[in-house]
């Protein structure tokens, strides 16, 4: 057994052969120089000697040593070649394993792209080897070639042109044929080259002339984007998330460069989603947000719910304030593009209302991101506060009024700002100015609607609905607001309002008790809101009518 197992070989420090050395160094003119180096050194037998830099590790020494214990003969097929077409190159064994090797690469041209592929993907461990001895080089030129037979119609190469190289010719006309085949029977290519590595895409995309800012083509963006994804999905991918750097920031360069014309706004969504996983470089995710900012305006709630895979809460609320930002940028913008964002934005904000790691900083950032303009109704916004506030229910006084800032009161519509009154989530203060800000819009918002009709308040001439209107108008002291709110009516208005002493009364107990006073009147609105439509429909002859006015007369509020 000694003497059949005279050699110990360690492969790049992981693995250890026994081997017998004249058999072993049979085949190999660099090995049996190694060998003898190391005996003049040390005592061979007893520590053996050491490779590193092996290709393909201890995988590849196997196969070579299966090689050389078959006297010189192995089966070679597209699954090994590339490893001992490298382990030849290595080991200098110009007269026996390698002739071999370089003979099936001849005949690759006749390999299916099934095979191609297969022998591409087998190099990725030992890719370095593979690309300095040309294989990699070899491979994609035949690939490339095969993608374009096996296509619709077939790729004309220039053959008068001898000088020129091979991959002149695929940059030249490859990419202008791959445009052509872009139906689903022209990409068939897609999934079959979804096993290779990352390295080898590059590669490929290379070869093509279409890698980084270079890509200006679409079938190779949508690869890339079908590949990338794929890769998202895989359970077995051994690779980082780095390694796909680049093949990102390309796709995207396509993406940008085709723009609207190719992508629709959910496209540039779904674009986005798949490349944000990767190690995507700042220019090109700025110049994606950019591309989306300018049409925020055709999106959907469901397309800003990107997930965000910090820890800062459920979706990445940091790139909505970003688009956001690049859509207020858009030159020319009209008013109905920024209503419609504005809708928008609010729908978002009932969405991500009941994260618990939502903070008010990041809620108001997303709120107040948008000027007044782009809102008609606050009513969407109040309601997004209100789960807020319900879904965090530990917020102080303090933190509950801010929240609220971002509330515009005179665009609150009347049931959202009743329903603000009732709602005990929201701050006294808050509810006390929100009504306020109503009173002061209800004869306005009356008269907008009824532009057709004149109503005003007769002092001789009561009706029952002149005079309920009156009973329920909430006067505001802008002077005194934090001390006191009154209320008043025509029939008293001589009546002084009360007023509250700070030093016998709590002013924050006084708020509360006006605000209970304001509850009630809402409650008394609404029922006398529905004795007036009863009174209008008997006052309402004709196709115009007119209500008796004087000089003190007023046009009468809207109530419901």
């Amino acid at each position: 057994m000694a003497e059949l197992c005279d050699l110990q070989v360690h492969i790049n420090g992981q693995q250890t052969f026994y081997l017998h050395e004249k058999t072993i160094s049979r085949f190999s003119g660099k090995l049996r120089k190694i060998i003898k180096k190391e005996k003049r050194k040390t005592q061979i037998r007893k520590t053996g000697i050491e490779i590193n830099g092996f290709p393909g590790g201890s995988d590849g020494f196997e196969l070579f040593s299966r090689f050389c214990y078959n006297n010189g003969e192995i089966n070679i097929s597209v699954s090994n070649v590339s490893l001992l077409h490298c382990c030849a190159v290595f080991l200098a064994m110009n007269d026996t394993l390698l002739p071999k090797t370089t003979e099936v690469f001849n005949r690759m041209f006749d390999w299916s792209i099934t095979d191609v592929i297969v022998c591409l993907k087998n190099c990725a461990p030992f890719i370095t080897y593979a690309d300095s001895s040309g294989i990699i080089e070899k491979l994609i030129s035949t690939l490339i070639i095969k993608i374009t037979q096996n296509s619709d119609s077939t790729i004309l190469f220039p053959s008068s042109s001898s000088s020129s190289s091979p991959d002149s010719t695929v940059k030249s006309s490859t990419l202008l044929r791959l445009s052509s085949c872009s139906s689903s029977k022209g990409l068939w290519w897609f999934d079959d080259m979804a096993i290779l590595p990352p390295a080898i895409i590059e590669r490929f995309v290379k070869a093509l002339g279409a890698y980084g800012i270079e890509n200006n083509s679409l079938v190779v963006t949508r690869f890339l984007l079908h590949y990338l994804k794929t890769s998202s999905q895989s359970k077995t991918q051994s690779f980082s998330k780095c390694d796909y750097g680049g093949l990102a920031d390309t796709a995207v360069h396509g993406v940008i460069l085709m723009g609207k014309t190719a992508f629709s706004c959910r496209g540039l969504f779904w674009v986005l989603r798949i490349v944000s996983g990767f190690g995507l470089s700042r220019e090109c995710r700025g110049g994606l947000e950019r591309l989306i900012g300018g049409v925020l305006d055709q999106a959907k709630v469901d397309d800003l719910l990107v997930s965000n895979n910090g820890s800062s809460g459920v979706y990445d609320v940091n790139l909505v304030l970003r688009l956001i930002r690049e859509s207020n940028k858009v030159e020319g913008g009209c008013l109905d593009r920024m209503k419609k964002v504005g809708g928008l934005i609010d729908k978002y904000l009932g969405e991500i209302a009941p994260d618990q790691n939502l903070k008010i900083s990041k809620f108001l950032g997303v709120a107040e991101s948008l000027p007044d303009c782009a809102r008609d109704c606050f009513d969407g916004v109040y309601k997004a506060i209100d789960i807020y506030l319900e879904s965090h229910p530990c917020l102080s006084l303090e933190e509950r009024s801010r929240l609220c800032r971002c509330l515009n009161y005179e665009k609150l519509s009347l049931e959202a700002c009743k329903d603000l009154a009732k709602n005990p989530r929201i701050p006294p203060r808050v509810a006390v100015q929100a009504l306020v800000s109503q009173h002061s819009n209800i004869p306005s918002a009356y008269t907008s609607d009824h532009n057709d009709y004149s109503y005003v308040n007769d002092h001789d001439h009561d009706t029952p609905l002149t005079k309920s209107s009156r009973e329920l108008m909430v006067l505001y002291n802008n002077n005194d607001a934090k001390d006191h709110l009154h209320y008043d009516s025509a029939e008293n208005t001589s009546k002084s309002s009360s007023r509250y002493d700070h030093k016998d009364v709590d002013p924050d107990g006084v708020v509360k008790l006006n605000l209970q006073k304001m509850q009630w009147r809402v409650v008394e609105l609404e029922k006398v809101c529905r004795e007036m439509k009863g009174q209008m429909s008997k006052m309402v002859k004709g196709d115009r009518i007119m209500v008796s006015s004087s000089s003190h007369g007023r046009p009468l509020p809207r109530l419901c």
